[in-house]
């Protein structure tokens, strides 16, 4: 770089006779072309070696789940104001939110009590049906001929390239949430990351990733070697926890009914938001993140963990998430980490919340009352279905004494969830044919099925079992297999 510098340099003043001769000065200054800066100063990216990429997911949909296209449009803004440009960030959101009848603010969404709006300029390129596994995966390899509707946006990235992925849902062991069907599972996405390693498309990969059981996805499964640094919201057996909520500290603006952000997520964004991450690394982030989401030692919180490549963290944030030029005299230190909330939600609860927040601001009588109801009974109905129908199959299978010790056994750590994928893939179809769709709640039980095939157990057991259990699916949409199985 040095000697291109100075060739350019002397290129420069090579031409400097034709200049001065046409006496094109500015007082004592020669005036150089206007491109010679580009020559003479490096830019954010060179500065790091390569193209900054990033991959923003959104796995849900539905007012319920409002925080999560929160957590992804605060994401986006954060990156460009990094520096990071709209091509080379693709975002993947169901985009229901926004104008949701539910929503007090029409075409606007916040990830804080008193955030401005984070909607806004956000890009649509995967909305809707398009938000899923298929695309998601093809958009991180920078396959095009894969990817079906949406804006045909991947990442298109070569060997000297930084790539951040970000993924904000609900999940369980082993898998993740997405809008469509099927889900995703751990398997299939440390396949794509190894696939993605094998390309040489990248120098080095970030993945942040919030969902309950989100040390799961890569506990035992995500190797050292791949240059892959990641960060999960939970350990592979704990819930991630939402925030901003009714009812908690701090809450959102009374008008809402719905939490406006995820811990862990708000966690990394918000110390993003006002550092200098030229002077702030991974490893210090991490902490932060780890101290506020642990929620000091209280009941509302989870621990975050960190997987793969740990020596990537020191590099500083700005090599994946840019900087914000406002804050290059914010120099980070501990004491400037945000302080954790009082308290937080439950991940899986969520919904009951903004459900049971709806009921009772409704008015006596309204058909906003009766509705709100109802959806609260079929949400807690589909639980109760989903658990006593685990449990039942878990004492068919095993026995009555031994039956719910074999389900909730958890490995040790190290270990990844299950031996053999496919066997817990068609334990799901299995089991959903029976008693119908696991949906965002029933992930909690991958574990349980993922148990049962590591007990040996045939698939035309689990079927009889299951057959058994269920003599009924229920007709409510949190139960419907309409839209296929998550596996």
């Amino acid at each position: 770089m040095t000697n291109l510098v100075t060739g350019v340099i002397l290129l420069l003043l090579s031409i400097a006779g034709t200049v001065v001769a046409g006496r094109d000065f500015i007082g004592d200054f020669l005036r150089l072309p206007l491109d010679a800066s580009r020559f003479l100063h490096r830019s954010d990216d060179d500065e790091v070696g390569g193209t900054k990429w990033a991959v923003l997911i959104a796995g849900s949909n539905g007012y319920w789940n409002y925080r999560h296209q929160a957590d992804v449009c605060h994401a986006y803004q954060l990156l460009r104001s990094g520096g990071l440009k709209e091509e080379n960030i693709v975002v993947f959101m169901y985009d229901d939110i926004a104008f949701d009848v539910e929503n007090p603010r029409p075409g606007v969404i916040i990830n804080h009590p008193q955030g401005s709006d984070v909607y806004k300029g956000v890009p649509k390129d995967y909305t809707g049906e398009d938000v899923n596994v298929n695309n998601f995966f093809a958009a991180i390899l920078g396959d095009k001929s894969a990817i079906t509707g949406g804006s045909g946006k991947v990442v298109n990235s070569g060997p000297n390239d930084h790539i951040f992925i970000y993924y904000t849902d609900h999940g369980g062991p082993g898998i993740l949430g997405m809008p469509t069907y099927p889900y995703l599972y751990a398997d299939d996405l440390i396949d794509v990351l190894k696939k993605k390693h094998a390309l040489g498309s990248y120098k080095k990969l970030v993945f942040y990733l919030e969902a309950c059981e989100s040390g799961s996805i890569f506990e035992g499964l995500l190797p050292e070697g791949l240059n892959i640094y990641a960060t999960t919201a939970s350990n592979a057996e704990e819930s991630s926890w939402g925030t901003y909520c009714p009812g908690e500290y701090p809450s959102p603006p009374p008008e809402y009914e719905t939490c406006l952000g995820d811990l862990y997520s708000v966690a990394w964004m918000e110390d993003s938001d006002i550092h200098n991450l030229r002077t702030e690394n991974l490893h210090q982030q991490y902490e932060v993140v780890k101290k506020r989401t642990i929620s000091g030692d209280s009941f509302y919180g989870s621990h975050v963990m960190q997987y793969g490549d740990i020596g990537l963290s020191k590099d500083s944030l700005f090599a994946y998430l840019g900087t914000n030029p406002a804050n290059d005299n914010f120099t980070f230190v501990d004491e400037n980490s945000l302080q954790p909330p009082a308290k937080a939600v439950n991940q899986r609860d969520a919904d009951l919340v903004h459900f049971w927040y709806k009921y009772s601001k409704a008015p006596e009588g309204s058909a906003r009352k009766v509705q709100a109801q109802k959806e609260f009974v079929e949400a807690m109905s589909h639980r109760m279905h989903i658990d006593n129908s685990v449990k039942l199959i878990g004492k068919l299978l095993f026995g009555i004494e031994r039956g719910l010790e074999v389900l909730s056994a958890v490995r040790a750590a190290g270990q990844p969830l299950v031996d053999d994928w496919k066997c817990l893939k068609k334990m799901v179809r299995t089991f959903e044919t029976h008693c119908g769709s696991l949906s965002q709640y029933g992930m909690k039980h991958m574990r349980s099925l993922a148990n049962i095939c590591n007990a040996g157990i045939q698939t035309e057991q689990m079927a009889e079992a299951s057959a058994q259990a269920c003599v009924s699916i229920p007709t409510s949409r949190w139960s419907s297999v309409q839209k296929g199985f998550s596996a």
